[in-house]
């Protein structure tokens, strides 16, 4: 926030309004369904939005623009979904990408994009190994071609760091995640895609074939509903909804600008967009005005006293892998909710039996070219039903949409999870 442009606050919405089409949430994807609904279906819509357009996860996301929107293997989706989906689904990967980088040259949104590519780091020595039958599972499965990268080729590249090899994959931008937010807000609002700001949605009921959306000081009635919301979605919003979904903390530390020296000591002068092998991976960059962001998954305590300890961790780790800069300090520390489905792959598809609910949410923390292109996406799927014509997405992303066994222990699942995953991280 304190180095994106400032815009016009979005008015709540302070009466009763209705429309065709009323958008749950002003992230990439909720604003990304309303601008395809209305400037491409030419359908009326609404957008309603609990703070302002990017507040959530598309505000405060590291930035990274690239694939990896499951936590699902390529394998394991080949063995649950067959060969067909899988290919399909990496495609639409690869497509979210160029699908961002093109709509922000299209509309001349300023987001400095940096990098190509993304580079997973291999925190251990013994995953050099695993990082080449992923290189040659990648071109036999996708034909698609990745480069193995020594530590000594990553130092002569600019990325040098304790770790011990990795692997670029050459699909992936670097951007400032609130300024694609707050561009892609003002495209709408220039196109009079309406966006009602501070307006959280109170109660969802239906009357007929009407849903109403209850805000603070106005309702909205609408003949479908998108829900947008992805880790920010309240449990009781909805019943189709409800024990579906599970957030998860990331946590992000950005340093203050370093020096060319300081540059140098560490040389690490790369802005390409870079990742480690771990389960709970750290994610990093260094930004177009010589700050580096430090970000890392893990922590389920959203209190202060849990934010003070996941602070505190994540400078560990930063230091750890980055001793030269252990005298650097960060001037900002920020977290969010990355959002998971109980199958581990994305939701893109109908709420409800009579698909007059729709959702498109759960990236998996990797969401910021895949939600701009389930946005749209969406938008097509909604459109098509109306005219009767089949989905045109993979059946993988719009399967039964399903809820975690026993909801109410989903954190504790998670915490369990956490534990094992850093044992494994660690040890194994």
């Amino acid at each position: 926030m304190d180095s994106a442009p400032e815009i016009a606050p979005f008015p709540a919405l302070d009466k009763d309004d209705s429309c065709e089409i009323a958008v749950i949430g002003s992230g990439y994807s909720g604003m990304m369904a309303a601008y395809h609904l209305q400037q491409r279906h030419g359908v009326e819509v609404r957008v309603l939005e609990a703070a302002q357009p990017g507040w959530g996860a598309s505000g405060r996301n590291g930035g990274f623009c690239c694939m990896g929107a499951a936590k699902l293997s390529y394998q394991q989706i080949i063995g649950r979904y067959g060969l067909d989906n899988a290919r399909a689904f990496f495609q639409i990967q690869k497509e979210s990408v160029a699908f961002v980088g093109s709509f922000l040259d299209e509309h001349q949104i300023a987001a400095d994009q940096t990098g190509q590519g993304e580079i997973s780091l291999a925190h251990k020595a013994s995953i050099m190994e695993d990082f080449r039958r992923e290189q040659n599972f990648l071109r036999s499965t996708f034909t698609h071609e990745t480069h193995l990268l020594t530590a000594d080729q990553l130092k002569e590249q600019g990325l040098k760091s304790s770790l011990f090899g990795g692997l670029h994959n050459p699909v992936g931008f670097g951007l400032h995640p609130l300024k694609y937010a707050r561009g892609l807000a003002e495209e709408l609002r220039q196109k009079n895609v309406k966006i009602y700001g501070d307006s959280p949605v109170l109660r969802w009921r239906r009357d007929g074939k009407y849903h109403i959306l209850q805000t603070p000081n106005g309702s909205l009635k609408a003949t479908q509903v998108v829900l947008a919301t992805n880790g920010y979605t309240p449990e009781d919003l909805s019943e189709d909804a409800r024990g579906k979904l599970l957030p998860a903390l990331s946590s992000i530390l950005v340093t203050r600008p370093l020096s060319e020296i300081e540059i140098k000591q560490q040389g690490w002068h790369s802005t390409t967009t870079v990742y480690d092998s771990r389960i709970l991976l750290h994610y990093f960059r260094l930004l177009p005005d010589g700050r580096f962001l430090f970000g890392g998954r893990g922590g389920t305590d959203a209190s202060p006293e849990g934010r003070q300890a996941a602070e505190k961790h994540l400078r560990y780790d930063f230091e750890k892998m980055f001793p030269e800069w252990a005298s650097v300090e960060h001037t900002h520390f920020w977290q969010g909710f990355v959002c998971l489905t109980n199958d581990l792959i994305p939701y893109i598809g109908p709420l409800n039996m009579d698909r007059s609910a729709w959702a498109a949410l759960a990236y998996h923390g990797n969401g910021v070219a895949m939600a701009s292109w389930a946005g749209q996406a969406l938008a097509d799927e909604i459109v098509g039903k109306d005219k009767g014509r089949s989905s045109a997405l993979p059946a993988m992303l719009n399967r039964n949409f399903s809820r975690f066994p026993l909801p109410p222990l989903r954190l504790a699942y998670l915490k369990a999870a956490y534990l094992y995953y850093q044992l494994k991280d660690e040890w194994f």
